[in-house]
């Protein structure tokens, strides 16, 4: 009984969250009904029909027990409430781990849009600093202490010192951070034109806002979030806009057009872009520090947007965006470092200046250099205390290449003391030198710390000749004597005709002694001198018309350009100076030439002689020879400054691997030759030894086809006959062979042309021009094998041709020829006889007026068909045998 009473209280399950499920027995014993079951809860109405179920069947099992032990019943219950109710705490645990969990996720999503939010607050608050609260930058100029009226370089000479002076790293000031920031902005406001504007007209200090924008911010607080996605956000690139890039783009017709041409002059950079190239932004900064840097030193930057000239970036090899590249004497080269470093983009473009451009000068060369001047070019030297020459030299030197050699000499070297102390040069600045044919004197000196590009322009241009320079070339000409006949003032030019040889050394140095003394300026006569030998068409047609001396050498001719083909002359009546002559005579002779020169600058005066001359010669063009050579001997001296001693020995070893190569290349060669020799001899000697056979003329005979016919048959000239056999396939390897000895003796007559015929593919052609010799048309019955061994002599002009067959009665000089001959007289009167082509034997069911004995005796086989072909050659070229003629050749046709 007390197991009883334990079933009888409730069980308790205690779960972690303090829930628990209750299992109460209503009753001793668990054996009710079901109307008892159904008002129980749900798990003990499961649990009761468990137990119902399992004792329904228990009953019917033991049916004949029923004085069994109640006891042992109610414990077996006790077991299974026990074993379910295992089951349920289980499940119930495994139940509140998954609400946990679904409380854990709700608790991730929860802060996660927190953190969501507080993230947007925090960029929003740190960006409103930048768009609308920002301390304005005030005045650019009282920042960097300049004026308003200072220039790019007063700007920068201030922004550098101030930069050094503000650097964090330079200088513990509290403010350096802020300072510093301040200079950079107003460096980067002044030299942008367009903000520099705007702040000299309104103020105005950031891209697009005015600065008393944020006196009313405090009143009218703007949405951050309006601020961050709309069109005044621009993601803090201020100074970064893409429109600078569009300002400056050019066309493929502008390259074409613009920037090939100045790049003989100046290099040109050209950047490619695009719309929506995050990198192409990026490079915009550095672009503004070229243009700050390079365009006042002469270079040219430009840009080209890729999309929009696709033909400019393929013909220049654009792969990327964004790409550089500068321009140097019509080529392109691409710039393939990295864009953000102005040094490496500086020292790219030096690599691309042509190879010792400018020439360094010490005291052992420096009286070479000086004397170089015969090249037509005057002379600069450049004085600096850098070890190599700046880049604004590099580029004045490339600008004035044609006009000017420019030599580099540097300042406090041992070597280069003794020309410093000679021109009494100042080792603090920067020095260029102009020399013309004196060496000792400079004709033009500038002494800055920082020489302007404009100022050197300005001096060279003012002494870019020699004082007597050399027509060398259509330019010189044109820069020396332009044509100005519109001008109310005449321009001459006084001309010294002489040749590139020292015997006239002493006539051009008085001829330049007069130019120095000449009392009219350049700009109303201009001496100068022409070589005979290298502008011969010149010179001719200024001594070829009338007034002109018989030998136009050590001459001086005057003339005045009208146009560029046209011009006006005068010759001097007499000769220039001569070794022979005195000091007196020279004198008398050189004021001739003034009293020439002052007649004819009258307006009244008039040049009296005409003459249409062409383009001079240019005597500083090369030859691919001579660029070879001079490349060559660039490459030689580039080599020698650039290698040391340890890359020497390697490249030695090369050069000899390749003479190596080189010379036994030439040996074998060489080689060859000599046996190609011998042999060549050797088959003279034998030619010489033996007699030469005469060289027969060969016979070809051509098959009539179709793509052949017109040549054989329709196209003949007159006079020409062609010949032809008519075989089969059977008799075609016999046949051929005796044809070929028949014909063989009229091979040399070009007027002959032979051939053979296939039955198998010409028989219809051969049945049409049967039919067409007759005098009415009909159709004929033919046989093929009777054919054979036909030969036809057929001429294409005349149309007619000519028939040979063994059974023809032509071919045979018996019975059958008079036969023949009957036959023939009564061939055009017969025309309604259906035989009447029966006597060539085509139709072997007809016969002839032979009898039937007479055709048994005359049997012919293969082999003998042609036996009387010779003869009948001989009747063909005496002209007896009969010509059948035709109204027109028919077509061929093969089957």
């Amino acid at each position: 009984m007390s197991s009883l009473t334990s079933l009888s209280t409730p069980l308790m399950v205690n779960t972690p969250n303090k829930n628990y499920f209750r299992i109460q027995t209503v009753d001793k014993c668990p054996f009710k009904s079901s109307a008892t079951t159904a008002s129980r809860n749900p798990l003990e109405k499961i649990i009761a029909l468990s137990i119902n179920r399992r004792s329904r069947a228990g009953r019917i099992d033991v049916r004949n027990k029923e004085n069994e032990n109640y006891e042992t019943k109610c414990l077996n219950v006790s077991k299974v409430v026990r074993v379910i109710n295992f089951f349920f705490v289980d499940f119930t645990l495994f139940d509140n781990k998954i609400q946990m969990m679904k409380n854990n996720l709700r608790n991730i999503v929860s802060l996660a849009r927190l953190s969501l939010v507080l993230a947007t607050l925090s960029i929003v608050i740190q960006l409103l600093p930048l768009t609308e609260a920002a301390e304005p930058l005030g005045n650019p100029y009282e920042i960097l202490g300049v004026s308003r009226h200072s220039t790019i370089q007063d700007i920068r000479k201030a922004y550098k010192h101030l930069v050094k002076e503000w650097h964090p790293d330079k200088t513990d000031h509290p403010a350096a951070e802020n300072k510093f920031v301040e200079i950079i902005k107003a460096y980067e406001l002044l030299t942008d034109p367009e903000r520099r504007k705007k702040f000299d007209n309104y103020g105005i200090t950031d891209e697009g806002m005015p600065r008393q924008r944020r006196d009313t911010s405090h009143v009218n607080m703007p949405d951050p979030l309006e601020d961050l996605f709309g069109g005044n956000f621009r993601f803090h690139f201020q100074n970064r806009d893409i429109t600078l890039f569009h300002k400056m783009s050019i066309s493929y017709r502008a390259f074409e057009n613009g920037i090939v041409s100045k790049s003989y002059r100046n290099p040109q950079f050209i950047l490619f872009y695009s719309d929506w190239c995050f990198a192409c932004l990026q490079v915009e900064p550095t672009w503004r520090r070229l243009m700050d840097e390079l365009e006042p030193l002469g270079v040219g930057l430009a840009t080209a947007h890729a999309e929009k000239e696709p033909a400019l970036a393929r013909k220049l090899g654009i792969h990327s965006l964004p790409c550089l590249t500068v321009t140097f004497d019509g080529r392109a080269s691409v710039y393939k470092e990295s864009l953000f470093s102005v040094q490496k983009v500086v020292e790219f473009l030096r690599s691309k200046f042509p190879y010792k451009l400018v020439q360094n000068i010490n005291e052992n060369n420096v009286d070479t250099f000086l004397s170089g001047w015969l090249d037509n070019r005057i002379r600069a030297l450049v004085f600096e205390r850098r070890e190599s020459v700046r880049l604004r030299y590099l580029l004045m030197a490339f600008h004035h290449r044609d006009r000017v050699a420019f030599g580099f000499v540097q300042v406090g070297k041992s070597e280069t003391t003794s020309i410093t102390l000679k021109y009494k040069v100042s080792g603090d600045l920067d020095t260029l030198l102009l020399f013309n044919e004196n060496s000792e004197k400079p004709v033009a000196c500038v002494s800055m710390k920082d020489i302007p590009s404009e100022t050197m322009h300005n001096v060279i241009a003012n002494n870019k000749f020699l004082t007597l320079p050399r027509l060398s070339n259509q330019a010189m000409l044109n820069s020396v004597c332009p044509p100005e006949w519109q001008r109310p003032r005449k321009r001459l030019c006084a001309i010294l005709i002489s040749q590139n040889s020292p015997l006239h050394d002493a006539a051009r140095h008085k001829f330049r002694q007069a130019a120095l003394e000449s009392p009219y300026s350049i700009e109303r006569v201009r001496y100068t001198y022409v070589y005979k030998e290298t502008q011969p068409e010149f010179v001719s047609a200024l001594s070829s018309g009338e007034g002109s001396p018989l030998e136009p050498l050590l001459h001086i001719v005057i003339i005045w350009r009208r146009d560029t083909n046209h011009l006006k002359y005068e010759w001097l009546p007499n000769g220039w100076f001569v070794t022979t002559q005195g000091d007196a005579q020279w004198n008398e002779t050189r004021q001739g030439l003034e009293q020439t020169i002052q007649r004819l600058l009258r307006t009244s005066e008039a040049l009296p002689y005409a003459a249409e001359v062409g383009e001079l010669t240019d005597e500083h063009a090369q030859g691919t020879v001579g660029r070879l050579i001079g490349r060559a001997l660039l490459a030689v001296d580039y080599l020698s400054d650039n290698l040391s001693k340890e890359q020497l020995l390697p490249l030695l070893s090369v050069l000899a691997t390749l003479l190596l190569i080189g010379a036994a290349g030439y040996g074998m060669s060489h080689l060859l030759t000599l046996e190609e020799a011998s042999v060549q001899a050797r088959r003279a000697e034998y030619k010489q030894n033996t007699k030469p056979l005469p060289t027969q003329p060969q016979l070809r005979l051509h098959e009539v086809r179709a793509e052949k016919y017109n040549g054989l048959v329709r196209l003949l000239k007159p006079g020409c006959r062609t010949i032809i056999l008519l075989v089969d396939a059977q008799s075609r390897l016999k046949l051929l062979p005796v044809f070929h000895r028949a014909v063989w003796p009229y091979r040399k007559n070009k007027t002959l042309m032979f051939g053979h015929l296939s039955l198998e593919r010409g028989l219809e052609w051969y049945k049409k021009i049967l039919s067409l010799s007759l005098p009415e048309q009909r159709e004929l019955n033919i046989n093929p094998k009777n054919c054979v061994g036909t030969v036809l002599s057929l001429n294409g002009h005349r149309k007619y041709f000519c028939m040979y067959h063994a059974k023809h009665p032509e071919c045979s000089k018996g019975k059958g020829f008079k036969r023949m001959e009957r036959m023939t007289k009564q061939l055009s009167l017969r025309s309604d006889d259906a035989e009447a082509g029966a006597f060539i034997g085509f139709d072997s069911s007809s016969d002839s007026d032979a009898s039937y004995e007479e055709a048994r005796n005359d049997v012919l086989y293969q082999d003998k068909l042609l036996d009387g072909l010779p003869m009948w050659l001989d009747r063909l070229f005496e002209g007896s045998t009969h010509r059948y003629y035709l109204n027109y050749w028919p077509d061929f046709t093969a089957k």
